[in-house]
């Protein structure tokens, strides 16, 4: 996939983190209490700041941590939407850019944790 570096992935997010995505953060030297949000609804997802990710340096047009970011946005523009199942997310300018392979690939990864999520069989 070509990244266009158009921002919209990082602003306003509502990037769930598993335990094992908080783990990796903690263990680069992050604070959980910093990075993360808790909702109503039980699901501990990344904090944004302002208009943006906790991690994006909107100035530099980068994330803090790329090499230990999230899986959810280490698969995106792989999203899975209940009653679709797994597509490219249409927020995403540059979806068209993804291979099949690419796509495959992330599709298989995103299934094992939407099952371990218990929202598909």
């Amino acid at each position: 996939m070509q990244c266009s570096h158009c921002e919209k992935c990082c602003e306003e997010t509502e990037m769930e983190l598993s335990s094992r995505d908080i783990r990796r953060l903690e263990e680069a030297g992050h604070h959980r209490e910093e990075f993360t949000v808790t909702g109503e609804d039980g699901v501990t997802r990344l904090r944004n700041i302002g208009r943006w990710c906790y991690f994006y340096n909107h100035a530099e047009k980068r994330c803090r941590v790329y090499k230990d970011r999230p899986l959810g946005c280490y698969l995106y523009p792989v999203v899975y939407l209940i009653g679709e199942g797994v597509v490219i997310d249409e927020l995403c300018p540059m979806g068209e850019t993804i291979s099949e392979h690419e796509l495959r690939t992330k599709g298989r990864i995103l299934i094992k944790v939407v099952k371990t999520m218990k929202l598909i069989s």
